[in-house]
């Protein structure tokens, strides 16, 4: 039985879990029908009192489960279904759970979203934005997960754009997210970065949590070695060099 305390990891509806080892800077998933819950609780009260920054960390992990998942070479029609509820039931409501912390309704919201990026992770994948992040936090334990997901975001998916892969799809993103009338791929962009000012996250640094550029190309090659699976789902695979220039273009 698995009762979520938080609306982030989506782990009470799949087998996944995280393993870090500080010994050899390793973060990596673990897999197994042994942690698939066969029972979940998810009760939005006992999320309300999450403090703000840490409710939107977990929100946009939430969210970005989905975006990867529905940006991937391997998204199928299911896992595409239900990306795009927790896509629009995750942005639409963030900001209002974080200003109403007693707002039972958009907590709902969010942690309805969070549930279904948790199933979308089960039946489609997500993309290398997360093995990138995971080589931060690794090397920086102090790094919450979602705030460096955060981090790399607009680079990273700025990045699938300038190869203009998957155009359509980062429309329909917009759209999902509240742009009506989308037009172009870099809409997303507008509506991902929006929501983030609107969440007061934009602020976050990788120097206040000790990392430098110097450590970009060893954090490349650690989040391939730790996760490489998820870098075959991308629509462009990324070289190492790519990496590290989206580690350069989020650095701040």
């Amino acid at each position: 039985m698995a009762i979520t305390t938080t609306a982030g990891t989506g782990s009470e509806t799949d087998g996944g879990g995280v393993i870090t080892n500080p010994d050899t800077q390793e973060k990596t998933g673990v897999f197994g029908t042994g942690t698939m819950p066969v029972l979940a609780i998810v009760d939005p009260e006992l999320m309300t009192s999450v403090p703000a920054a840490f409710k939107a960390y977990q929100g946009f992990d939430a969210l970005f489960h989905s975006t990867e998942g529905y940006i991937s070479a391997n998204r199928n029609e299911f896992s595409k279904m239900v990306a795009a509820e927790a896509i629009r039931n995750v942005s639409c409501n963030l900001v209002t759970s974080i200003r109403e912390p007693e707002n039972i309704e958009a907590m709902s919201n969010v942690a309805f979203g969070s549930y279904l990026s948790g199933i979308q992770m089960t039946v489609g994948t997500c993309v290398s934005a997360h093995p990138l992040e995971h080589a931060l936090s690794a090397y920086h334990e102090k790094l919450p997960h979602g705030a460096g997901l955060i981090m790399i975001s607009k680079a990273f998916y700025s990045f699938f754009i300038d190869k203009h892969v998957c155009d359509d799809r980062f429309i329909e993103m917009a759209k999902l997210m509240g742009m009506e009338d989308a037009k172009k791929p870099e809409d997303f962009i507008t509506m991902l970065v929006k929501l983030q000012e609107d969440c007061n996250v934009t602020e976050l640094k990788m120097s206040d949590y000790g990392i430098t550029p110097e450590e970009f190309p060893k954090m490349a090659e650690n989040a391939r070695a730790t996760l490489g699976i998820n870098f075959e789902n991308d629509m462009y695979k990324l070289t190492d060099e790519d990496c590290v220039a989206i580690y350069q273009g989020s650095y701040k």
